[in-house]
Order: structure tokens, then C-alpha cells, then sequence
């Protein structure tokens, strides 16, 4: 089928949409409340523009999948509306900030038969791809524990630039917004959490109502037990993101900046492996994100939408990085 797009959400990451729209299919219309951004990005683009989420859906008949973009408190609001205007939803990470909603989300999709993802692009690295092959086939035994250390840096200056980042009704916490891949690489590699503690604080972001460091003892629903030690208090630039497996065949790191290395691999009886290099990171200015492989989610989104045949990240397992999260979150001291 032809697909024909529209993005609610004009801010930095819907470029990234944008880009690969336009090789998959048409960007036909755009939305965002900021007249002006709205505009320009739509030109740039060559589609229409909307401030109205209602006008956009009651406007363009012709648009089959929509790419929500927009701050995370938004993001059941707005792909609620898309999915009742029997519209296909690519929403970003993470697909919502309340389990409740997310919940809502998939049953809204099953109603009016349309596809549900979440943008999850750190799946597609090839250091996190070679470690879940490992782990679907068993090479590392069973698994003793896991460390999972993300040191990034958020400046003063990336909560002020914006009303909705730092708040808890559209932010909705650290975990959500900068380690959400994080939280799912953790399910993706080993399964359900069994219990959680965590402790968690804010030291140098005066004025924002969220965290900027916690530390996260794990135990999963498998045996295995692991720590999540975050922050966004790194110096000056991101320092690490990385996970780390020990299983009775094998131990794994997965690290650099933004999981996009293999630093370490010990595995019984194999060979070490030498990976191609990924894509670069997500570049915002004065600071980077995820590795950027929306190349890879849009053609698995293309593939989901006319098959089964994918792999892309499945509103389900969106799903389950909110009730982790909200788990986390629940547990604190």
C-alpha cells in the first residue's frame, strides 16, 4: 500500500520522522500548537499545516499512519484521537507516562483495528542485537545478575528552554524521558521484573519536578538480580550508557555514550565477534541522544503495517516500560 503520513508534534525528533516519511511514502500534513513552528516545518516538508489535532484528522482523509511527536503527557490524548479517526500510530517513547493509558491505547487500537508502535530504536544497534541474539539462543546460560549504568548530562539550560520538560504531568520523570530505551532493553533481554527498590533524588536541577539521579536494585521474575545507577548529572557531556550481563557461559557489556559499542564479550566456546559501526547519535545541540535508527523503525513500521513480518517495537512492549517504570517510581523511598 501507499502509505501517507502526518506528524503531530513539530519539535526536533519529528524531523527525524520527516526524513524517512518522505522515503517510505508522503508527508501530507503536520501539526503543533506553535503556529510558526508548525509552518516552517511544514515547508521544509512540502505539507500541510494545522494547529488543531481535530482539524488535521477531520482535513486529510488520505493519511493511514500518523507519527505522534509531541511531549509524553500528550501522547494518549493524541494517539487516542488518531487511533479513533481509524488512523495507524508510530507514537515516540514512551508510548505513555500512566500504565492505565497505555492500557487504554492498545484496547483503542484492537476497537478500530489499527496497528499500535512505539519507537524503540536502540533495539536495532548492533551491540544490542548481537546480546539478544545470544541470549534467544541460550549462549550465556543462566543468568546470575546484570548492571545497567546510564550517565548522561542534562544541563540547566535543557529544562529551562522548555515549559514541559522537568514537569511531572508532561515529563513524567527521568525514566521516562532520557533511560526509557534503557528500561526496555531490560525487559527485551530478560523478561518481567519480579521486585524493585529504589531510591531516587534531585541535586542540582532547581525548579523542575522530577529526579536527576536514582539508583534501582532489580530482581527479575527469571532469578537474575541487577542495579540501575542513572543520572543526568555527568559533567559537561554524556558519559555512558551501558548494560551488563553475567550468565553461568558468559558474560556481555554493551556501553559507549549511547549503548552503541561492544566492549566486552567472554562467551564459552565462542568466537569474539567484530560489529560494523552503527549510526551516529541523535545530535540536539549541546547534547546527544540515542543512537538514530529511525531508518530501521520505519521499514519494520512499513512491513508491520502490511505484514507481520517485523520488528518493531509492539505497542505491548511500550506497555511494558510504563508498568516497569511506574513500578520503579512506586517503590522509592
Amino acid at each position: 500500500m501507499n502509505a501517507f503520513f502526518g506528524i503531530i508534534g513539530c519539535g526536533r525528533i519529528a524531523h527525524r520522522h520527516a526524513e524517512q516519511m518522505k522515503k517510505h511514502g508522503k508527508l501530507v500534513a503536520v501539526c503543533d500548537i506553535d503556529t510558526e513552528k508548525a509552518k516552517s516545518f511544514a515547508a521544509k516538508y512540502d505539507a500541510n499545516y494545522y494547529t488543531s489535532i481535530s482539524e488535521l484528522l477531520l482535513q486529510e482523509k488520505t493519511i493511514t499512519i500518523i507519527a505522534i511527536c509531541t511531549p509524553n503527557g500528550l501522547h494518549y490524548e493524541h494517539t487516542m484521537a488518531s487511533l479513533n479517526a481509524k488512523k495507524h500510530v508510530l507514537c515516540e517513547k514512551p508510548i505513555a507516562i500512566k500504565t492505565s493509558h497505555a492500557t487504554e491505547m492498545i484496547a483503542c487500537a484492537a476497537e478500530n483495528t489499527c496497528k499500535l508502535f512505539v519507537v524503540k530504536q536502540n533495539r536495532y544497534n548492533p551491540p544490542v542485537e548481537a546480546v539478544k541474539k545470544w541470549l534467544d539462543n541460550n549462549s550465556l546460560g543462566k543468568l546470575s545478575s546484570f548492571q545497567i549504568n546510564c550517565f548522561w548530562n542534562r544541563p540547566k539550560e535543557y529544562y529551562a528552554e522548555s515549559s514541559w520538560r522537568g514537569t511531572k504531568n508532561l515529563d513524567g520523570g527521568t525514566l521516562f524521558t532520557q533511560f526509557s530505551h534503557f528500561i526496555d532493553l531490560l525487559y527485551w533481554f530478560l523478561g518481567d521484573v519480579k521486585t524493585v527498590k529504589a531510591n531516587i533524588a534531585n541535586h542540582f536541577h532547581n525548579g523542575i519536578e522530577i529526579e536527576d539521579a536514582g539508583v534501582v536494585i532489580i530482581e527479575m521474575q527469571n532469578g537474575a538480580i541487577g542495579t540501575l545507577n542513572y543520572t543526568v548529572n555527568a559533567h559537561a557531556k554524556n558519559m555512558e550508557g551501558s548494560i551488563t550481563i553475567f550468565g553461568e557461559n558468559g558474560t556481555v557489556k554493551i556501553g559507549g555514550q549511547y549503548l552503541n559499542e561492544l566492549e566486552y564479550q567472554n562467551i564459552k566456546n565462542t568466537e569474539p565477534i567484530l560489529l560494523q559501526a552503527g549510526n551516529t547519535a541523535n545530535n540536539y545541540g549541546y547534547y546527544q541522544g540515542s543512537m538514530s535508527n529511525h531508518d530501521k523503525v520505519y521499514e519494520n513500521l512499513i512491513d508491520a503495517i502490511n505484514n507481520n513480518n517485523n520488528n518493531i517495537a509492539s505497542a505491548l512492549d511500550g506497555l511494558k516500560s510504563v508498568e516497569i517504570i511506574e513500578f520503579i517510581y512506586g517503590s522509592k523511598d
